[in-house]
């Protein structure tokens, strides 16, 4: 064992399990259901999983030693997207991103649960998605620690996730500890609510309360191996912003600036909530750079843009489950550890998603669809409304909960023939994750739609005239004043649709390459 390894494991126990990640290969059976710490992609395990993988294709059993995979949202993708690829995975659950293991599920190669990431890990508890086994538990948990404490806890890295409850739960359990991390001791408030009806409040007040464990307990008898892993977060860049998402950011500030003014806000705003990708940073960025103070987050996933937020002296503290960096990011989080560290706390996702939570303290949410439809009713997860993009995460835990809750998206995206080919605002939304009776705000870098109060057709005039890009308004609003008028005479116009016009773009799409329909007949 290496001099670092002895330093961060100070129970002596568990040196009498280590183990090469390849001597544990046979620890694993196919049809095994298996749970992997992480989440986004960060804090999960790696050197036994790429051991698992590297068995398989060089003994060609693709397809022959194939795992029911839990994990509290997304793997990396070199490891999640090399086991589809390998056809390693006979069902996924709750959460993924990639085009690999979406195309296996989209081929039918592997089965996958969507759900609510705050319910996830406590449905795992109930034994809800262990039905067909003898026992409600897992198999193994493959779990990854930055340091064991003295005595014998789990010191996580950059993420909790759903990791107290896999361990609750499994059988085995087997420790990545990596050391080629910095231990992230202190940076942890772990809680494990106990089952209804005998779950207490959640007695969290605000974004820097601690009220659980700064380790996760783990029961010493049920670990089977322990591997030291010299694996750096397999995460690749983030999307820069782009003048799209920039002058969305631009729109939210200035609606939220007007907020403050109007009174509905505090000069520091509530909590907020950001999702992931190029929008969500541009958003972050807008905040830094805007004239609030004393800022608080309440989310997820951190990105690289929180560390410019710190920076700006505009964000006091900030709590997550994750902290979903680039390398450059992890780099700059690592070299100044001591003044991130005082004002960051990662907890369990069943607490960074709890909806009394977010609710009680009044979260401004913001995510990204797919798409959104006229009354406002949003679409996360499935193109076309049948192909799976990625799992819904959290957003709806935060949408449906928060004080503001806001769907941010380009007005267009391109498609092989049309550089605005999608309408990202349409009649009908293919999928609904998020109904219209969830969101407050659309935005698109066309403007803001603020839905507060309206009914659905006054929602969708300005959704329409507020959000759709130019040279889709007209075709939107054709089919508004259509939809209008026959609903006049069937005596339904409360949400008026035209069922056999309302997925027409959507078709159009399909067979010319463009929603952009030269008639609605």
């Amino acid at each position: 064992m290496s001099a670092i390894l002895k330093s961060r494991v100070r129970d002596p126990r568990f040196f009498t399990k280590l183990r090469k990640a390849e001597d544990l290969i046979p620890v694993f059976k196919t049809g095994d259901y298996i749970g992997m710490s992480g989440f986004t992609g960060v804090g999960g395990p790696k050197a036994v999983p790429i051991a698992l993988q590297e068995h398989v294709e060089k003994n060609n059993l693709q397809g022959q030693l194939r795992f029911n995979l839990f994990v509290g949202a997304s793997c990396p993708d070199p490891i999640e997207g090399k086991w589809a690829e390998l056809d390693m995975i006979e069902s996924r659950s709750p959460h993924q991103v990639g085009k690999r293991i979406s195309r296996a599920i989209n081929t039918g190669h592997m089965t996958f649960f969507d759900k609510h990431l705050s319910m996830w890990p406590q449905d795992l508890t109930y034994g809800y998605y262990t039905l067909k086994k003898a026992k409600p538990t897992i198999d193994v948990a493959i779990v990854e620690a930055t340091a064991i404490t003295e005595d014998g806890a789990l010191i996580p890295g950059a993420s909790v996730g759903a990791t107290p409850e896999l361990l609750m739960m499994a059988e085995k359990i087997i420790v990545e500890v990596n050391t080629k991390l910095p231990s992230f001791e202190g940076l942890h408030d772990v809680m494990v609510p106990e089952h209804p009806p005998y779950r207490k409040p959640f007695m969290v007040e605000d974004a820097a309360q601690r009220n659980g464990l700064p380790y996760i307990p783990i029961d010493f008898d049920k670990v089977v191996g322990v591997v030291e892993s010299d694996y750096a977060e397999l995460v690749g860049p983030n999307t820069p912003a782009d003048a799209v998402s920039q002058a969305i950011a631009g729109h939210l500030v200035e609606f939220l600036e007007h907020e403050v003014k109007m009174g509905r806000m505090p000069e520091n705003l509530h909590p907020l909530q950001s999702g992931i990708g190029n929008i969500a940073n541009a958003v972050v960025e807008g905040l830094a750079g805007a004239s609030f103070k004393n800022l608080t987050v309440w989310t997820e996933v951190l990105q690289d843009s929180f560390l410019d937020f710190f920076d700006s002296g505009n964000l006091d503290f900030a709590t997550a489950t994750s902290i979903r960096l680039s390398p450059e990011g992890f780099e700059r989080f690592f070299e100044n550890w001591d003044e991130y560290s005082k004002k960051l706390l990662l907890r369990s996702q069943q607490i960074s998603n709890a909806p009394e939570i977010i609710r009680r303290l009044g979260v401004i949410a913001m995510n990204t669809p797919v798409e959104v439809d006229i009354y406002a009713h949003a679409n996360s997860t499935n193109v076309m409304g049948s192909r799976m993009l990625n799992g819904l995460g959290g957003s709806a835990d935060f949408l449906r909960n928060a004080k503001l809750s806001v769907m941010h998206t380009p007005s267009s995206r391109p498609s092989k023939v049309d550089p605005h080919g999608l309408s990202c605002i349409v009649p009908f939304a293919t999928h609904v994750d998020q109904t219209e009776h969830d969101l407050d705000v659309v935005v698109t870098e066309q403007g803001l739609a603020d839905l507060r109060g309206l009914s659905p057709r006054e929602r969708a005039r300005v959704i329409i005239s507020k959000t759709a890009h130019p040279e889709y308004k007209p075709i939107l609003t054709d089919y508004l004043d259509r939809a209008e008028s026959l609903a006049i005479k069937t005596g339904s116009l409360h949400e008026p649709h035209i069922l056999k016009d309302a997925f027409k773009m959507h078709i159009n799409l399909q067979e010319k390459g463009t929603m952009k329909l030269e008639s609605w007949d």
